[in-house]
């Protein structure tokens, strides 16, 4: 366990703030110190709330030496993707078109966390609109990736993903509809949950595709990810399709073993086309579960390409459905890239467009079916560690919307069929660009996959390495 406050475990702050051995004020001054530092080269924050942020953790700090603890994240400083609504706050979604945008109310998910006790540092940048798996953005300037500098962070959940790997935040939400949490966790090397569509309230987070979003953490350790999966998960009556199955016990979850646990290994699309050191660590990743007590078996998945195809015709259509009076009024305050995904959406016919919702029950059966003798399955979550930033620069190199096809891949599949899926660091290329996988579990078993991504951290280091500056 570190001693530095800015390089603890979420978990960790949290104990120490709740014990009275650090204070509020003493951790969000220590977060700002590094936010000075490396702002500058990341370019994660969208705002950084410096002295709103002390004043709120000395109230913090008050209330506690009067014995009022405001829950399990008291005084806790984090800084969440920017298109959480947070009353009376700009919430730029990350585009020209609400760069002004005061929310008038607040997200439900923000709110269990700010009734858990957290406090704001500010807001992280984001892909415009959540519509971009890079980081790119044509406003704000790209999010740049703490472990090498001129490579991407991977988006929608750019901003997220950095400043969680560089430690300026001990968590942050994200959101993924088609990866954007799995792919920065994996390119910033933290740990990211995808929950199963409809766990966690979407109610007050900026729409993109009404079917496919999900919110959910990005954090150091899938502990971390368990604490705050538990104070936001379950009903709301701002939400109608936020699920009221029962919410398990995510922190006892990260403590069993994983004994009798099986783990199954797909026989193809998720092990093809892999770079050379992704494979290897997928393989190494593998031996370590083994050692752990897991047992490894191969499974034989239906098409994962048909999938794939399903879920961005999907967000196509929902997402054009989404911005379309902005698309006829406001077309030149997109960026390029999102316009042109965009107005693709519209030229979608209705007819496709219901047969790929109406294929997602039958294409859930079969993933089911063929998952049915295990409890989860690993694949990575990319077949590549991050390109740089000039490779995947749509527009401006040659080849570039290739690299992205690839990028998206291995994520996509999960969204469609609205599962549950864990993104944990799992090594270094010879480059020292981050490496995750991506454990999938079954509907609302997010315990499972949280069971065995935190059996894997407590065998490896992986997830408490720091980027230097």
């Amino acid at each position: 366990m570190s001693t530095e406050p800015a390089l603890m475990s979420l978990v960790e702050v949290a104990a120490a703030i709740g014990t009275k051995r650090l204070s509020s004020h003493e951790v969000t001054r220590a977060l700002l110190h590094r936010i000075a530092q490396w702002q500058p080269r990341l370019n994660a924050f969208m705002e950084i709330e410096a002295e709103a942020a002390l004043k709120a953790a000395d109230e913090a700090d008050a209330a506690l030496a009067k014995g009022a603890s405001r829950g399990p994240l008291h005084g806790v400083p984090l800084a969440h993707k920017d298109m959480y609504y947070d009353a009376g706050k700009v919430v730029t979604c990350g585009s020209a078109i609400r760069r002004d945008f005061v929310a008038t109310s607040t997200s439900t998910a923000l709110q269990r966390l700010k009734d858990a006790g957290t406090i704001r540092l500010g807001s992280l940048q984001m892909a415009e609109f959540a519509y971009g798996p890079t980081g790119h953005n044509a406003h704000y300037g790209p999010v740049h990736n703490p472990f090498a500098l001129d490579h991407i962070t991977g988006g929608s959940s750019s901003g997220s993903g950095a400043a969680v790997a560089a430690r300026l935040t001990f968590a942050a939400l994200g959101s993924d509809t088609g990866g954007s949490i799995r792919m920065p966790a994996h390119f910033c090397g933290v740990t990211g949950l995808k929950v199963t569509y409809g766990r966690v309230s979407r109610a007050g987070a900026m729409p993109l595709s009404q079917s496919l979003d999900t919110v959910g953490p990005l954090a150091q350790t899938a502990e971390d990810c368990a604490l705050l999966l538990g104070l936001m998960a379950g009903p709301d009556p701002e939400d109608p399709t936020a699920s009221h199955a029962p919410v398990a016990d995510y922190m006892a979850a990260t403590k069993a073993s994983l004994k009798g646990l099986k783990i199954g290994v797909p026989t193809s699309f998720y092990v093809d086309d892999l770079d050379k050191d992704v494979a290897h660590i997928l393989d190494e990743t593998i031996a370590t579960l083994k050692q752990e007590g897991a047992e490894i078996v191969q499974v034989e998945l239906p098409d994962q390409r048909q999938l794939s195809a399903a879920c961005q015709l999907l967000l196509a259509v929902e997402a054009a459905a989404y911005h379309k009076r902005w698309l006829i009024e406001r077309p030149q305050d997109y960026g390029p890239q999102v316009l042109m995904r965009l107005q693709n959406g519209l030229a979608v016919p209705g007819v496709t467009y219901l047969e790929a919702m109406r294929w997602r029950g039958p294409a859930l059966a079969a993933h089911v079916a063929a998952t049915s003798k295990v409890d989860a399955v690993i694949a990575p979550v990319a077949p590549m560690p991050a390109p740089t930033i000039a490779e995947s620069d749509v527009g401006n190199t040659p080849g570039a919307e290739a690299v992205i096809q690839r990028l998206t891949r291995f994520t996509r599949p999960i969204n469609y069929l609205g599962l549950p899926s864990l993104a944990i660091p799992c090594g270094f290329t010879k480059a020292g660009l981050p490496v995750g996988m991506q454990l999938i579990g079954r509907s609302f078993d997010e315990a499972t996959i949280l069971t065995i991504g935190a059996a894997f951290q407590r065998a490896t280091d992986f997830h408490q390495k720091v980027p230097s500056l």
